[in-house]
């Protein structure tokens, strides 16, 4: 497998998972992934795993009328003439060799083990700028996930800066990356030491966009494709918007 499907069906894997222990797990084909009805921040209802899929796939997964959120992940979609905007494109990135050594400043990034500790942990993503609903989005069903490491790092029992690692389909996967009191270029040095003890024989792999992406690349990294997402707004919103034009 390239390292690039290797991506994208691990971060198909780690949406399955969130949206699983949110009561909606997903359906795998060999094309997309899909959850259709659940409705959690940041997570879309469907993600292409291979890049011939069409927009005829991908609309007949959506149906006719609900809200619905597409990860591109080879960035081959228009989906705008069927009432989708592209809300944001990113890169997707990988490393696989890890540097060694100790962090020159003593801060580590450690696994989240309890219930408590998971909620001091997402309050903190949360006020990083990912905020906006009361919902928490990752259940303490994913502390027991084998394949799952909530990561964070504190300073004074306070958690400054945290990422998730899910080890699947071949690779680790890095996401939900924050930065609450730590430099984005100490975190990204961070985290890759934090995999190497975790997930020692697996490539590093996640996705990026604008001053993350350049902090990873400076760590290392290198850009192995486009994505793009494509959120359709409720059919209300997208009434309302047709009688301001």
């Amino acid at each position: 497998m390239r390292l690039l499907d290797a991506a994208v069906a691990n971060n198909a894997s780690w949406c399955d998972a969130v949206c699983r222990w949110h009561g909606y797990p997903g359906t795998f084909s060999s094309r997309l992934w899909t959850s259709t009805r659940h409705r959690l921040r940041f997570y879309p209802n469907a993600i292409t795993l291979h890049p011939g899929v069409t927009e005829t796939e991908v609309l007949a997964a959506a149906g006719p009328s609900r809200p619905f959120a597409v990860k591109d992940s080879f960035a081959r979609l228009d989906l705008a003439p069927a009432g989708f905007r592209l809300l944001a494109e990113a890169s997707w990135i990988a490393r696989e060799d890890v540097p060694a050594g100790p962090p020159p400043d003593g801060l580590t990034l450690e696994p989240v083990t309890s219930p408590g500790e998971l909620g001091d942990w997402e309050s903190t993503w949360a006020d990083a700028g990912n905020g906006g609903d009361d919902v928490p989005v990752f259940q303490p069903g994913l502390l027991s996930d084998p394949r799952c490491a909530i990561l964070a790092c504190r300073r004074e029992d306070r958690v400054i800066a945290g990422a998730v690692v899910y080890a699947a389909d071949g690779a680790a996967g890095i996401s939900n990356l924050f930065c609450a009191g730590l430099a984005p270029d100490r975190l990204w040095a961070g985290i890759q030491l934090a995999v190497a003890g975790l997930r020692p024989h697996l490539p590093v792999v996640g996705y990026e966009g604008g001053a993350s992406l350049k902090a990873a690349q400076r760590a290392g990294f290198h850009v192995l494709g486009t994505l793009r997402i494509w959120v359709r707004p409720p059919l209300a919103a997208r009434a309302a918007q047709v009688r301001e034009e």
